[in-house]
Parts: C-alpha cells; sequence; structure tokens
C-alpha cells in the first residue's frame, strides 16, 4: 500500500478530528459539538472587538492535532480529539492576555504544539494516581508564556493582570434576574475565556447534542458557583463576567457526567462538592496569583476534580462497570 494511499484517510477525517478537539475541553467526544462550540467562540470574541481570540483558536486546535500526527502518538487518541483541547484553549488565551505581533502567534503555535507532547507526559506520570492531566498541559504551558511575556517584549503583556496585593472590597453587584441569567451563561462561556451570554446558549447547546447529563452538568455547576461567589462575597467585577463559573463547570462536568456513575445519588452530593469546593479553591488561587499578575486559567479545575478522583471511592465507576 502507497504512502499516499495511507495519508488520504488522515487528511480526509482531519476536520473531523480537529472539531472533536475544541468539543473535548468539556470531555464531548463529538465534531457537533465542536462545531457548535468554534460557533460560540467567533460570535462572543468578535462581540467582545476580539475577532483575534476566534482565530487563535482555530490556529491552536490545528497546531495541537498536527504535532500528534507528527509525533506519530497512538492514532486513537487522535481520532477522540485528545490531541487538539489543550491547543484551543492555548489559542484563546494568548490574543486575550498578551499583544497582537507576529511574535505573539509565534510562541502561540509553539505552546499550542508543546501541549501535545507535555500532555502524553503528564499523563504517564499520573496514570499510577489513576488520573489524566485534563486540561493541566494547556495551563502549565500557557504560565510560562504568560510570565515570559514579562519579559519578552515581542508578545507585550497588553491585557494581563498588573501584578497587586488581591483586591478587599466586593463592590456593587447587580442582583437583578436578568443580570443573574447573564452571569450564569458567562460561567459557561469562560470555558474558552469568552465573556458572552449568547456563547454560553450555544456551548450548553453543544453539550446537549453529545450528552443532555453534560448539559445538566454544566447548567448546574455555573449555578451554584455563582450561588456561592455571592454568598461568600467575592470580587463583583469577577462575577460579573463569569470569571468563577469556568473553572467550577469543568469539575461538574467531569464528576457528574463522565468519570463517575451518573445513577448514583452519591455522585449528585459529591460532584456538588466538587463545584463548590473549586470555587474556594480558585479564589485561592486568585489571590495567591494576583502578585504575579497571572491568570490561574483552568488551574482550578484540574487541582480540584484531582483531589475529589484520586481517592479511587466505588462511586466513581461509571454505570453498568464492576
Amino acid at each position: 500500500m502507497s504512502d499516499s494511499s495511507v495519508a488520504a484517510p488522515v487528511w480526509r477525517d482531519f476536520p473531523r478530528t480537529v472539531l472533536r478537539g475544541v468539543g473535548q475541553v468539556m470531555f464531548q467526544d463529538s465534531m457537533w459539538t465542536g462545531l457548535l462550540f468554534m460557533i460560540g467562540i467567533f460570535w462572543g470574541a468578535y462581540a467582545e472587538g476580539l475577532g483575534v481570540v476566534a482565530w487563535g483558536a482555530l490556529v491552536g486546535v490545528v497546531v495541537s492535532t498536527l504535532a500528534g500526527y507528527f509525533l506519530k502518538l497512538p492514532d486513537d487518541h487522535g481520532a477522540q480529539g485528545l490531541w487538539g483541547f489543550n491547543g484551543v484553549l492555548v489559542g484563546c488565551a494568548f490574543p486575550t492576555f498578551m499583544g497582537n505581533t507576529v511574535w505573539m502567534w509565534l510562541a502561540l503555535i509553539l505552546c499550542a504544539a508543546m501541549t501535545t507532547w507535555v500532555r502524553t507526559a503528564l499523563n504517564r506520570v499520573m496514570s499510577a494516581w489513576g488520573v489524566s492531566s485534563f486540561t493541566f498541559p494547556f495551563v502549565l504551558s500557557t504560565w510560562f508564556f504568560l510570565l515570559a511575556a514579562r519579559d519578552m517584549h515581542g508578545m507585550p503583556p497588553a491585557m494581563e493582570s498588573v501584578p497587586a496585593f488581591a483586591a478587599e472590597s466586593m463592590g456593587s453587584l447587580d442582583m437583578s434576574f436578568g443580570s443573574l441569567v447573564v452571569y450564569w451563561l458567562k460561567g459557561i462561556s469562560q470555558v474558552f475565556l469568552i465573556n458572552n451570554w449568547v456563547t454560553g446558549i450555544c456551548f450548553l447547546v453543544g453539550l446537549a447534542l453529545c450528552s443532555r447529563a453534560a448539559a445538566l452538568w454544566a447548567a448546574i455547576s455555573s449555578a451554584v458557583a455563582l450561588l456561592t461567589i455571592i454568598l461568600w462575597q467575592g470580587p463583583a467585577a469577577d462575577i460579573a463576567e463569569g470569571l468563577y463559573g469556568f473553572s467550577a463547570v469543568l469539575t461538574g462536568i467531569a464528576l457528574g457526567a463522565t468519570f463517575c456513575n451518573t445513577g448514583n445519588w452519591r455522585t449528585w452530593v459529591w460532584a456538588l462538592l466538587g463545584v463548590v469546593a473549586t470555587v474556594f479553591i480558585q479564589a485561592g488561587m486568585n489571590a495567591a496569583f494576583a502578585p504575579l499578575g497571572l491568570a490561574t486559567l483552568t488551574g482550578p479545575f484540574c487541582i480540584g476534580t484531582w483531589l475529589f478522583l484520586i481517592p479511587g471511592y466505588k462511586m466513581f465507576q461509571p454505570a453498568g462497570s464492576k
């Protein structure tokens, strides 16, 4: 069989693989979910006047997927989109936090590719604990590049936070029903660093196409996170932008609809506890990272979900497994 005949199916399936990579950010192995996620990203990015973020997402997922082919990683991982989900987040993060320069784009390409082999390395280490690295390859790699931007003026940290101690005041928050709904939807859209409630709806619809349980847990988790941070009087500006929802949403989907027995009532309690804990983890990480001016990204989700999965209780078994 010729090399060209072997390569043909790869390139024919490439768009599907890329879109599945986008869907896998929320644990969904579906090109249609990924397509709706991309539509939501483009809508929200352009609505914010940051269309470059959408194009960054597309470049990131393509580059990280190509890196998987280049490294000849297991084909089943590629077919499921597991090479691409960290890369798409890198693509969203770089234009969000750094200036739009040629050097930023070159760094984005390098970092997106890097997440593919970093994921392999971290999964090898973490397999002994019975968990995967989730989005931590994106988090770890992006942290290094964001910190490097403080010294490398070719990718200026234009939108990164100014290093400072954590704010002490909550501020004024609009508590009308309409505003709370917007905050709730933004908690879902911020998974991809998009600050737009319409994008949140697109993400919920995309999740529902593949898994109604995942869509339900995304909705519940964002609401629980919003209630938690309001009750404990978190910063109003961050609440209004949904910045305490996105890690909790990922934790909720992971614990409630992906890695635990969805038919067990204990799963519901455990997942809700994980969601609430993730909000506190995020608040703690925000305070710790404020002097660095560094975003926590999806770090709180990774830490929170690991802490609730590593114990390996029987309720973690998917329904029907032994």
